[in-house]
């Protein structure tokens, strides 16, 4: 459902999905410099391209193109991503990721929406705060626990509020591990958030047709930009990636906060 398409809005004026010719240009565009971010820094696509979504149609539906998205570019580069991430850790997080997303939805649909929206802000200001901490010492590898927690937080704040991010961003930051080792790991968990959150998106009836015709529309420019993001990924030294990783979490935090002013 398109907000404020009304009776008046002719058909010559909108585009087979029912967008204005330049809402659908504003989407297009909205998704290359989302997909390239994402290809960039590993994730921080939702976080970008769900609000500019947001502004055209419904933000439920937004959310529901934006995994559908994240899914299918999942997809394009899966066994490439697979073999340069931690295997280990990133099976283990994205596993216990997709389990827990429907305990996420459940606690949403629980929680009072002010409330809801305090502890999302909290918990986005609370992971910036964690990468800028000092990284664990060469060799350090989080226990069973930490992995286990990491990936139940992912999954229930993915069905919460659709931001596996903050958990799994300072798990793998805060290692003595290449950048492209953690940004691959931090990749293969967020399919694996993609894929629970398409399912349950289907079997909730929140993804119909139009959703998925949208999201195969926007699916050019996101593979574009994911492509472009990883080349300039390859020109990135590690700390300067570091820096645009925790910038991301810095911005989702603000966008969390600003959404508890009435």
């Amino acid at each position: 459902m398109v907000e404020g398409r009304g009776a008046g809005a002719g058909p010559a004026r909108l585009t087979a999905l029912g967008l204005p010719p330049a809402a659908l240009a504003f989407a297009l565009t909205a998704a290359f410099l989302a997909a390239f971010v994402r290809g960039l820094a590993g994730f921080g696509m939702a976080i970008l391209l769900v609000p500019l979504l947001g502004l055209m149609i419904l933000p439920v539906e937004a959310v529901v193109v934006s995994n559908l998205l994240g899914l299918l570019i999942g997809f394009s580069s899966l066994r490439q991503t697979w073999s340069e991430a931690d295997q280990g850790s990133a099976l283990t997080i994205g596993g216990l990721a997709m389990l827990a997303t429907p305990v996420g939805l459940a606690l949403l649909h629980a929680t009072d929406p002010a409330w809801a929206r305090l502890l999302i802000a909290l918990v986005a200001v609370l992971a910036f705060v964690l990468v800028l901490l000092p990284p664990r010492p060469d060799g350090h590898r989080p226990h069973i626990a930490e992995t286990g927690a990491t990936g139940l937080a992912a999954g229930a704040l993915t069905g919460f509020a659709g931001m596996p991010g903050p958990p799994v961003v300072p798990y793998y930051l805060r290692q003595s591990i290449p950048a492209a080792r953690a940004r691959a790991s931090m990749l293969i968990v967020f399919f694996a958030t993609s894929l629970a959150s398409s399912v349950a998106g289907v079997a909730m009836g929140m993804a119909g047709m139009q959703q998925g015709l949208l999201a195969l529309l926007l699916i050019g420019p996101i593979w574009i930009g994911n492509r472009l993001g990883g080349m300039a990924f390859g020109r990135v030294s590690d700390r300067a990636w570091r820096w645009l990783v925790a910038l991301l979490l810095a911005a989702s935090g603000i966008a969390a906060l600003v959404r508890l002013i009435p």
